[in-house]
């Protein structure tokens, strides 16, 4: 059979198209704007490589290359800035980019490791970028780089930072603050601030995350009355003022997302009535821990008080668990339903109710829909659904009972996106004696398989679930680098660090964290300590 060559570039437009689609619009621009080949220039001008515009990089932490960067402002934008309206880039990059054309079409800038020197220093009347800020952008988006300040600080960080933004840019309609590779970046305060302060006639969405609940009901006080879409989260739910709030309908509010990791206390009091005041909502995402409540929130709680409540709402997604030490409430606990059917305003819903018991008077009901969408959970047992939970990276497991090996297979493959471990159990061993930590062991295990895993905590967990994870019979762990554990158990599950079994999973470990600093005799087991 005869071969015929074909050339890249013999192939028709439309699939050289979908190739290049697949690639980094700056390395499209990059390598085929102002070369020896007029077809591949032709298509790289095309708008859909040039209306968002990456100069940072894949990791989205560090910042294009100084000669690239240099190409990029002397030659290409020049050509393209008429399609450009998005821009992502560091600070640092800021000016040498936006001095380069007028962007007539620039509506949009992703700022990453973003400070609060940054907005001081840029977002200024004296700045030569004052008039792209504020007469052309109307997205702003900070991947906010700072780390979380005192609670004293707050309030001033706020107004400097998150306060002089929404001031400055005059024409601003979204506005988000997240994290970079840093998750507790400064919360916005605003405690004790006068109506006047984070006000807003023109912002639509706002995406931020906030001290304590308080700065919610104030930043729904009819100060920012445009806001149709609100994604919040909770940092500090032990501090609430009985200060009386605006308590009026939002007939604007579309989407709402309210997550709290930690345990909050007043829901019926505070989060129930800010629900209720959503009449039109259409989106709604919860994230809730809720303790000293006097029943469990389950499937009619959700259908009656929030629900209800909600006639427009279409899509609903969801984790509520509710913590309780009296007695009384194992009356109130409802049927354990792994899975189940629930109707939302016509809409079937996938969701699951499981129920565990940290202690002999203290049980956590955990009720949420499916398939789960959230990237951190933190009450799961020894009893959880038969699903996939490909988006969590942090999950922390709590229970009574001890959990076994099988227990930890089934996390491996239920949780494959794994990338920190939390592990508190019961301090009764299921293994009988330390001679169960044997190289002749004959039994065989399934390997549990944690292919993303850098961080493990099993200081509150007992032995054998140390030997779970250090074992490489049991457990398949090549990126772990950070392990927090009980010294002692630790020496004992190595056989006083000379075990073969438990040596290739502590290969890459450069941090311990231990009650006990590990001796300078007993380094050599840990390679890239």
């Amino acid at each position: 059979m005869s071969r015929s060559n074909v050339n890249l570039l013999d192939l028709p437009d439309e699939i050289l198209l979908i190739i290049l689609k697949k690639l980094n619009n700056i390395d499209v621009l990059y390598s085929f704007i102002d070369i020896n080949n007029e077809h591949l220039n032709s298509l790289a001008y095309e708008k859909i490589f040039s209306d968002t515009l990456n100069f940072v990089s894949i990791d989205n932490v560090s910042a294009i290359d100084q000669e690239k960067l240099d190409r990029f402002c002397k030659v290409i934008l020049p050509k393209i800035h008429e399609n450009v309206k998005c821009f992502i880039f560091e600070p640092i990059s800021m000016e040498c980019i936006l001095h380069a054309a007028d962007y007539r079409n620039l509506t949009e800038l992703k700022l990453f490791n973003f400070t609060k020197e940054d907005a001081l220093n840029y977002f200024t009347n004296e700045s030569s970028l004052q008039y792209i800020f504020q007469e052309k952008i109307t997205n702003l988006i900070i991947a906010n780089k700072d780390k979380n300040v005192g609670r004293g600080s707050l309030e001033n960080y706020s107004r400097n930072v998150y306060e002089h933004i929404l001031k400055f840019f005059k024409k601003l309609k979204h506005l988000s603050i997240i994290e970079t590779f840093n998750r507790f970046y400064p919360p916005l305060s605003l405690c004790h601030s006068p109506s006047t302060i984070f006000f807003s006639s023109t912002l639509t969405h706002l995406r931020i995350k906030l001290s304590t609940l308080d700065d919610c009901f104030y930043l729904l006080d009819g100060r920012l009355k445009q806001l149709t879409t609100f994604i919040i989260e909770i940092c500090d739910t032990s501090k609430s003022s009985s200060i009386i709030h605006n308590m009026d309908d939002l007939p604007n509010l579309k989407c709402f997302s309210l997550k709290c990791y930690r345990q909050i206390n007043k829901y019926d009091e505070k989060i129930l009535p800010l629900l209720h005041r959503m009449t039109y909502l259409e989106k709604l995402t919860l994230y809730l821990r809720i303790q000293n409540r006097d029943r469990f929130i389950d499937n009619s709680h959700i259908q009656n008080e929030i629900l209800l409540y909600m006639p427009h709402l279409h899509s609903f997604t969801f984790y509520i668990s509710t913590h309780d030490d009296t007695d009384d409430l194992f009356r109130y606990v409802p049927n354990q339903d792994i899975q189940r059917i629930a109707t939302n305003n016509g809409h079937q819903q996938c969701m699951a109710n499981i129920i565990k018991y940290n202690s002999s008077c203290q049980a956590v009901c955990s009720i949420f829909s499916l398939p789960f969408i959230f990237d951190y959970l933190e009450d799961i047992g020894n009893i959880f659904p038969d699903t996939v939970f490909k988006y969590v990276t942090i999950l922390w497991v709590v229970d009574v009972m001890p959990f076994n090996h099988e227990f930890f297979f089934r996390i491996s493959r239920s949780f494959p996106s794994l990338d920190q471990l939390h592990v508190t159990s019961s301090k009764l061993q299921l293994s009988c004696n330390m001679n169960a930590f044997s190289s002749d062991d004959s039994q065989s295990y399934s390997i549990a398989k944690y292919p993303h895993l850098t961080l493990l905590d099993v200081i509150n967990a007992n032995i054998d679930n140390v030997e779970e994870f250090l074992n490489e019979t049991k457990a398949y762990v090549p990126c772990l680098t950070k392990f927090i554990i009980d010294y002692n158990d630790l020496k004992i599950v190595t056989k006083n660090f000379t075990r073969e079994e438990t040596r290739r999973n502590c290969t890459k470990m450069n941090k311990i964290m231990s009650n006990i600093l590990v001796p300078k005799k007993d380094l050599y087991y840990f390679p890239s300590l």
